[in-house]
């Protein structure tokens, strides 16, 4: 069996994603990989495939619990055999897990980093061919990466210690230049195949709302996407036990995850959110790593993230899935305050003194980066790209700034203004002291330091602090300015020679909101938005089975059947196993175990509203070779006997309504197609084209 029919009979697809099949091949040919792909992007199928096709086992290492065991249902639903080890088990399953993984039961075997040490993995590990090793979230190895684990230290100890070395492949969906290094290095990756696909996800949009009411536009938002499963996102445990509160008491069914609750109590949560007993989950940080439910189609930031790769992660667990998911920030100043505090107090345990300076001062830098991702008036989307070195010149049109209507204002008299502040407090000083000064504020902390004697003094009262506060922003943004990394950070004189020329302008965009129909009309289409009444009929019908099948067999729903692959199936309305395993995502055990359910229903469902299945999907009609579902229709009317029933067939519409236009009188009509006069009319009738 090669790559592509593995592809086919297990996951159910006809082709591979972008990077997926170089990656594969790269390991298929004894090399060692980092692979850098967005959330969504199939990341788990690049060892996954070659897992089936490597002989002995892979290990495995991933960080979370949830994350194994939902990658293990989905495995062994699509006939992988496939099993984890972490703390969940008792010894006695612990040690059926190695008996099983011994006789080769098991292809794929998932284990926490803190496994690789104890004495009975150890033994294990000598006793089985481990054809390779893989690691999961690989950002967590370097200290660089915003969830550094000290435990992923333990890894290349592990595969030193076995007698021959496996093949290593590493992937994480967020790594700067230097994380990508630092994993090179951290776990010896010998001359590795090194795939970066692009952090792009087309399919998310991507706003940020300056907002003080935060309640009243989630409740809003709420009211907007009643059907949409979300994940919203806070800050502190008191803002998600407030959130929590609000929406149930406004009859939102909600749960709620944070660190303050009992294991208990967040694993009901959990599972009520992935096995969509309820659509909305509040939560801080501490969920959400290694949850694959991939039909969120928003997640909401009640409060700005401490970094750009915390927020990228996060909001990357909308839409995995491809389909149209919406990314929400909302920003207020008094996040900054509330992420410095959460900084300042940050458990640095196991953590080399002589690395935790260095570690505040990234903290402080990307805290910089994310502020600056809520002010700026730029394309979000590129902002975002650019952090992780992909530089684009060319706005989305997919993303909240890129749907704004800007006014350009020239600041360049008061961006002098604020240069020459910089330059009388010699760089010693942060924002706060530097607006102040130049605003003229009545502070005794400027008095102190003797601002109030700055010739810039108050040289801008008459702006907004908001005003100069995205000045200042863009400033930095132009290198004019840069702000130090330190806890305390100051502001600080950079490049200004460009502002020496009398035609160099500092041109600052402010903006009002376009209408909110136009918004809708640029951002994505939903799959679901290109079926028609009856295709989405259809599609709910094939929800409510998935979810039927998914209570029984106390699965997710998503692993039964993503939504993506409820569409497909709307869409080509399968009438048999070839046309059933030709829907993306239907591989060979899921149709074993599902597939003549969902025909049946489709079945039943077409029988039930000929008149309506015309179409499907609009568009695609024409480009669709399987079987329509108005030839099912045929197909099942010309099994009745002639004038059976009251429903009729595409091809007799249409000959229908070109016989009346030639004259022919509805007694006439009624007895070509036998049926009553009364049945004639009421076509015409429905038609139009009689009264």
């Amino acid at each position: 069996m090669d790559v592509h029919e593995t592809l086919k009979q297990y996951f159910g697809y006809d082709s591979f994603k972008p990077g997926q099949e170089e990656i594969i091949k790269a390991i298929l040919n004894g090399k060692d990989v980092l692979a850098v792909m967005p959330t969504g992007s199939g990341k788990s199928v690049c060892y996954q495939v070659p897992a089936m096709l490597l002989p002995g086992i892979t290990i495995v290492i991933s960080p979370l619990i949830s994350l194994m065991q939902d990658q293990v249902k989905a495995l062994n639903e699509a006939g992988i055999h496939a099993g984890y080890i972490n703390s969940s088990l008792t010894e006695t399953q612990i040690s059926k897990v190695y008996a099983r993984a011994l006789e080769g039961t098991y292809k794929i075997l998932y284990v926490a980093p803190e496994r690789l040490e104890s004495g009975g993995f150890v033994n294990f590990a000598g006793r089985v061919e481990i054809s390779m090793v893989t690691v999961d979230e690989a950002h967590c190895i370097s200290q660089w990466g915003q969830d550094f684990r000290p435990s992923y230290l333990k890894i290349v100890d592990f595969i030193d210690s076995l007698g021959k070395r496996p093949i290593v492949s590493a992937f994480t969906a967020t790594a700067t230049e230097e994380v990508k290094t630092d994993i090179s290095c951290v776990l010896k990756l010998r001359d590795p195949e090194t795939v970066v696909t692009g952090f792009d996800r087309e399919n998310l949009y991507f706003g940020v709302e300056a907002i003080k009411r935060k309640d009243d536009y989630i409740l809003e938002y709420i009211r907007k996407h009643p059907d949409d499963s979300g994940i919203i996102y806070c800050a502190t445990r008191k803002n998600v036990d407030a959130l929590f509160e609000l929406l149930s008491g406004s009859g939102v069914s909600a749960a709620r995850y944070h660190a303050g609750m009992s294991n208990e109590d967040r694993k009901k949560s959990q599972d009520d959110f992935i096995y969509d007993r309820t659509l909305i989950i509040v939560a801080t940080n501490a969920f959400g790593m290694g949850i694959d439910k991939s039909n969120v189609r928003f997640v909401i930031h009640y409060n700005m993230p401490q970094s750009m790769e915390n927020y990228y992660q996060e909001a990357g667990r909308a839409g995995r899935d491809g389909e149209p998911s919406e990314c929400i920030l909302l920003f207020s100043p008094q996040d900054i305050m509330i992420n410095k505090f959460l900084l300042d107090h940050k458990d640095f345990k196991d953590i080399p003194d002589e690395d935790i300076d260095l570690i505040r001062q990234r903290d402080a830098k990307r805290l910089q980066v994310m502020e600056g991702y809520c002010r700026t008036s730029g394309c979000l989307r590129n902002y975002i790209l650019a952090y992780f070195g992909e530089k684009r010149d060319v706005p989305c049109d997919n993303c909240g700034n890129c749907h704004r209507d800007y006014t350009e204002i020239d600041m360049t008299e008061d961006a002098k203004a604020v240069i020459n502040c910089v330059w009388e407090t010699k760089g010693r000083y942060g924002l706060n002291i530097v607006l102040g000064t130049l605003l003229g504020a009545n502070r005794a902390r400027l008095k102190e330091l003797g601002t109030t004697g700055y010739k810039t003094y108050g040289a801008l009262k008459d702006r907004s602090e908001a005003e100069l506060r995205l000045l200042v922003s863009q400033l930095i943004l132009d290198g004019y300015l840069y702000q130090t990394a330190e806890k305390y950070s100051v502001v600080k004189m950079g490049n200004i020679d460009r502002l020496k020329n009398p035609d160099t302008r500092v041109l600052i965009r402010t903006y009002k909101d376009k209408e909110p129909e136009r918004q809708t009309k640029r951002r994505s289409r939903k799959s679901t938005d290109s079926l028609t009444k009856a295709g989405y009929d259809l599609f709910e019908i094939l929800r409510k089975l998935r979810l039927s099948i998914a209570r029984e067999e106390g699965l997710p729903p998503y692993i039964v059947f993503s939504d993506k692959t409820l569409i497909d199936m709307s869409v080509k309305a399968p009438a048999d196993k070839k046309m059933m395993l030709s829907v993306s995502g239907v591989g060979e055990a899921k149709y074993e175990k599902y597939g003549q359910r969902f025909i049946e229903a489709i079945t039943a469902f077409i029988e039930d509203h000929p008149e309506t299945v015309t179409s499907i999907i609009e568009d695609d009609a024409e480009e669709n070779t399987q079987e329509s579902p108005q030839d099912r229709v045929e197909d099942t009317r010309k099994k009745k006997p002639a004038g059976a029933g009251t429903s009729w067939s595409v091809e007799e519409d249409r000959r229908l309504d070109e016989e009346y236009a030639s004259g022919m009188k509805i007694s006439e009509i009624a007895k070509a197609h036998d049926r009553t006069n009364g049945a004639i009319r009421s076509r015409l009738k429905k038609h139009g084209l009689i009264e």
